[in-house]
């Protein structure tokens, strides 16, 4: 499928049933629900996904499930993270033969690289595969950055075409987007920085409190890029509270109780993660149940073309 690195991308979490064992079930509720909201795409085994605690054949399940769901609505999106360089072109050789439509990559796992081993880690797998890559640009949590001068290299690679933009600083944005004008794809993956994000010109996001709230997250997304601003900001107000759950070490429990009070999920996680305890249980789902509470209407967000700024108000 040929597809453009745009719009919402939920990184979804992945279902498992009470015997550790993969949830198809309510996998498949979950993607339906992100599907009839106007996602545009689906980006399964990420950190949200659980992907270090899943195992190849798990991973080849979840990519032909997904695409069978899917049915070429949308693109399918598998991510690549692993420890050694062969390892990670057998996971993308598999990601392709499954039926996914493009990879996130990861750098190097565990191993903190330098920026010729990352290029070169990169550049190798993009060489093994025809399908398209974003590089997932994430210092915070992986401690290697994908700098503006490494994407110049990096981009030499015809399927190298996007970045999942995590560092946190929004200016990276502009740095980018003054290099690369529309060479290079920018999706925003910090949930509470995303719509200064698709203001400032990214074009989309990889978003993780859309696995619970995908109707009010592609709205932000379409009413941002149809230049309604003050219609998103006024949803993303009410949403931050919410999104700020993503920047946690703790991110997939708190998303995943959100699932379980939106009806789309379970509080299921795979060892080592246990569901959240005590206090901080307490403190995430007040969040939730104050976010529900105030839920807002929605506007009509799939056919804005149609609509005027007094129909929307």
């Amino acid at each position: 499928m040929k597809f453009e690195w745009k719009g919402v991308m939920p990184a979804v979490t992945t279902k498992f049933t009470d015997n550790d064992s993969i949830d198809l079930k309510m996998f498949t509720k979950n993607i339906e629900a992100q599907i009839d909201a106007g996602v545009h795409g689906i980006v399964l085994g990420g950190s949200l996904g659980e992907a270090s605690t899943l195992t190849r054949s798990e991973k080849i399940l979840l990519i032909e499930e997904t695409v069978k769901i899917a049915r070429g609505r949308i693109p399918v999106i598998m991510t690549i993270a692993e420890q050694a360089t062969k390892e990670a072109i057998d996971a993308a050789k598999e990601a392709e033969d499954s039926g996914a439509d493009g990879l996130m990559v990861l750098p190097p796992m565990r191993y903190k690289s330098t920026d010729f081993e990352t290029i070169t880690y990169f550049k190798d797998i993009a060489k093994s595969t025809d399908l398209p890559i974003m590089i997932y640009n994430n210092p915070v949590d992986y401690k290697i950055e994908v700098t503006v001068d490494m994407f110049k290299e990096l981009i030499e690679m015809k399927n190298i075409g996007a970045v999942k933009e995590s560092t946190r600083d929004i200016i990276n944005i502009g740095r980018l987007r003054n290099e690369f004008g529309d060479g290079l794809k920018i999706l925003t993956g910090v949930d509470p920085l995303a719509l200064e994000s698709l203001l400032i010109g990214a074009d989309g996001w990889v978003a993780g409190l859309v696995c619970a709230f995908p109707a009010e997250t592609v709205a932000i997304y379409e009413l941002a890029k149809a230049g309604y601003v003050k219609e998103a900001t006024e949803i993303y107000r009410w949403f931050l509270p919410l999104l700020e759950l993503d920047i946690s070490p703790q991110l997939v429990q708190n998303i995943k109780l959100a699932e379980v009070a939106t009806g789309i999920g379970t509080e299921n996680v795979r060892k080592p993660r246990l569901p959240l305890q005590g206090g901080e249980r307490e403190r995430v789902l007040q969040v939730i149940e104050k976010g529900l509470s105030t839920r807002p209407k929605l506007p009509d967000y799939k056919n804005l073309t149609t609509l005027t700024k007094k129909a929307l108000a």
